[in-house]
């Protein structure tokens, strides 16, 4: 997209974060981003992104590194986070997952810098400054635009939930044997007690479990 604003003034790197103080057309957004999306633009609203803590960020690159390697040995589709943008054209919403998972089938929603539409799965890490929008806001967003799954890791609390969109929205996934495990990514499963461990399972003994 191109912008066509007098209003946007050239910036450096050191102040790109910056929030711009005023409401933005998603052009407008967009150019502000530039390659640092550390914002989510809601209906013209700017929504800065706090810093994540080293526990946020340890769970969310074993949780991407698990799920990568077993998409790509089973060539399911595509992991992709934690800062690529989705875009919800009907809701006006630009968002950042900590990961998102489109499948074979649906490639061609990936574009260079965003996933045009809803992917088959989201995981959303919960952050201090996150707790309502990823329990409430999202979960309503995802579910409106027809993201197949939608899993919800707590730390603070320890609460893992994940929901599989049905003919009257989104449903818990129950636990079964110790496993939560994922509708959109078949074979795909989590142990509860795996995100809690610290440190976090060595990824190699997951993935053994997993039959990779």
């Amino acid at each position: 997209m191109t912008l066509h604003s007098p209003h946007l003034a050239e910036r450096s790197d050191e102040d790109v974060l910056a929030h711009p103080g005023r409401r933005m057309s998603e052009d407008e957004f967009v150019a502000w981003c530039g390659e640092k999306p550390r914002a989510e633009w809601v209906d013209g609203e700017v929504l800065m992104m706090a810093p994540v803590s080293f526990e946020h960020s340890d769970l969310n690159a074993w949780l991407l590194s698990i799920a990568r390697v077993y998409v790509r040995a089973r060539q399911l589709g595509t992991l992709i986070g934690p800062e690529f943008f989705v875009r919800l054209v009907a809701q006006k919403r630009r968002r950042l997952p900590d990961i998102l998972f489109v499948s074979a089938e649906r490639q061609h929603l990936i574009r260079k810098q965003v996933v045009e539409g809803a992917p088959d799965l989201i995981f959303e890490i919960v952050s201090p400054d996150s707790v309502s929008r990823d329990w409430r806001e999202k979960y309503h967003e995802y579910e409106s635009a027809g993201v197949r799954e939608y899993w919800v890791i707590d730390p603070a609390p320890q609460r893992v939930e994940a929901y599989a969109l049905g003919p009257s929205g989104y449903a818990r996934i129950q636990e079964a044997e110790g496993k939560l495990s994922s509708l959109a990514i078949p074979g795909f499963y989590l142990r509860e007690a795996w995100l809690w461990q610290r440190p976090l399972p060595p990824e190699a003994d997951v993935l053994r479990e997993l039959g990779i």
